[in-house]
Formats: structure tokens, sequence, C-alpha cells
């Protein structure tokens, strides 16, 4: 299996990169996320998944591991295959779908062409116990509401809080209304007060 590629950009387009590796040129699927992380660099490393078909063999490459390892959740719930996954992670951040998904907001999987009510709702059954907060790491650090240090605290805290016993669904519900009341520089001690504070 090939874990990543790292070379030039031969090609880039919103949907597929041609990645030279020291003369060899790999055909990479991409999301749209990842065509925005890559766009102007010369040189990329783009963590990859390889799906191997009697018809076909494919690659689909990823600006983030987070990303490849919600792409390789998504393809497999039944019905959803590498191209549905890539529309799913080019239409929402990997950061909005971990939250949909533990949220069960089949609202904001079905506003994704292609995904109709009972695919979002297998999505969300099937991964919503697969998705561990370890999972949201690399996916926090893509939202838009915090950057740096300010994700890697709220992971943190949201660990430590489903460690304490609480849900993912609440641990959400409880940091984002501390993070409108009191902002986002916070300590991860605060921020756990704060939540416990509201239980």
């Amino acid at each position: 299996m090939i874990a990543f590629v790292k070379g030039l950009v031969d090609t880039l387009e919103p949907t597929y990169a041609v990645i030279d590796c020291q003369g060899v040129g790999y055909l990479v699927k991409i999301s749209l996320n990842t065509y925005q992380k890559i766009q102007g660099k010369k040189e990329v490393k783009l963590y990859t998944y390889m799906q191997v078909r009697e018809d076909a063999q494919q690659l689909y490459g990823f600006a983030q591991p987070a990303e490849q390892g919600l792409f390789e959740h998504l393809i497999s719930v039944s019905g959803v295959g590498g191209n549905t996954a890539l529309a799913i992670l080019s239409s929402i951040s990997a950061d909005e779908l971990m939250i949909a998904i533990a949220n069960e907001d089949t609202l904001a999987l079905k506003r994704v062409k292609g995904i109709g009510a009972k695919t979002a709702g297998r999505i969300i059954l099937e991964l919503k116990d697969k998705l561990q907060v370890e999972d949201l790491s690399g996916a926090s650090a893509a939202g838009a509401s915090m950057a740096g240090g300010d994700a890697a605290r709220k992971v943190e805290a949201t660990k430590a809080l489903m460690n304490l016993g609480f849900s993912q669904k609440d641990v959400n519900q409880r940091l984002e209304k501390i993070f409108k009341q009191h902002g986002t520089q916070l300590s991860v001690e605060e921020i756990i007060k704060l939540a416990l504070r509201n239980s």
C-alpha cells in the first residue's frame, strides 16, 4: 500500500492532482479542502488511500491525516464509495463532519449533493461510535473558530470531559456555549471547570 506521496505538483485541478515523485507521476483524486490547502505550493505531501477493484485502481490523497481517516471511515459505510466520500469532504470540512456525526445532524449531511436521508442516517448510525475524540485532534485544528493552541486546548479539554463520563454531543454543546460566553483564550483547566459548572 502507498501511505503517502511527496513530490512536485505537476498538475492541480479541484478534483485531482498529478504529483511528480522523482520522475513518476501519480494521479491522485483529492477533495476541495485538500485542493485549497495545497494550491500555490510547488512541493506537497499527500496522505493516500489506494482503492483496488477488479476494474480499476484509484489513489485518493489528503493534505491532513485527519481527513484521510474520515475518508476511510466514510467508505466503510454501506453505500458510500470513494467519490461520494470525496463529495462529502469537499462540501463540508472535517471538523464540521465530525460535529454533524456527533450531534446526529442528518440535515448537515443531506446538504451534500447525492446524500439522501437514508445514507445520512446510515453514516451517523455506523460512525458515531467509531469516531473517537482522538479523531477530533486533526479535525479541530482545521476548525475556523479556533486556531493553533486554542484547538489543542479544546481537544485536551474534550478528552478530559469524556473521560469524566460526558458524551461527545454533550461536550460539543458545552464547549460551544463556553467559547461564546468567555472566548477561546482559556486554559484547559478553565474550560473543564466551566464545563463542570454547567452540569
